[in-house]
């Protein structure tokens, strides 16, 4: 088992969503950049670190039918999956280092709130974009959350790459084309606040 693996089995074996600082109650901004995409309701979306994120619950109870949930850690996802109960059916569950998939099909949503900012070697980086760009259809989106130049420089006792809106757009701008981006500042479980950048992207064709 590799030490990421290892890691975030760990977090999410040992600590409850409000013992971790990502934990939103809402993930709005997620959301409305997913809306402003305007795609149809069964369009295959995929979350890319979904963990136990509360994304996927949204997207089911908005009707969105062909949904994917990715993460490193099996425990993460089987806590979703128990907290989603018998709606768990109707989502597709992936175990895999985001870095190390290998997508059977394409996606017209790629949306990932916190996983990218963990990588921080050119190579991790070149070969996430070289992923994603593979697994987005050529017509689909990319709605991505980071921390910001002015957020944390470490999450979960890890390093963290912090962008800005130029860097993150350069970054992917080989295969994406910026739509737009903007600030959050996300107040965690212990009332500390860390800014987020979000960008949403489309597919070069």
């Amino acid at each position: 088992m590799s030490d990421a693996k290892t890691h975030w089995n760990n977090i999410y074996s040992t600590k409850t969503s409000n013992q971790v600082s990502w934990t939103q109650a809402i993930p709005a901004t997620s959301l409305d950049l997913v809306h402003t995409f305007s795609v149809r309701k069964d369009a295959p979306i995929i979350d890319v670190g979904g963990g136990e994120s509360r994304f996927v619950d949204f997207l089911l109870d908005q009707g969105y039918s062909d949904i994917t949930v990715l993460d490193i850690s099996e425990q993460a996802l089987e806590n979703t999956r128990k907290r989603l109960g018998a709606k768990a059916t109707n989502v597709r569950w992936i175990v895999s280092d985001v870095t190390a998939f290998e997508p059977s099909r394409r996606f017209t949503v790629w949306h990932d709130r916190a996983t990218f900012h963990f990588l921080t070697t050119e190579i991790q980086i070149a070969r996430y974009v070289q992923i994603a760009s593979q697994a987005i259809s050529y017509d689909g989106y990319m709605a991505i959350g980071t921390f910001s130049d002015n957020g944390p420089a470490k999450c979960s006792g890890l390093a963290i790459k912090q962008y800005s809106e130029d860097t993150l757009s350069q970054t992917l701008a080989g295969s994406f084309n910026k739509i737009r981006c903007v600030t959050e500042d996300h107040i965690t479980p212990f009332q500390t606040v860390q800014n987020f950048l979000f960008c949403s992207f489309k597919r070069k064709e």
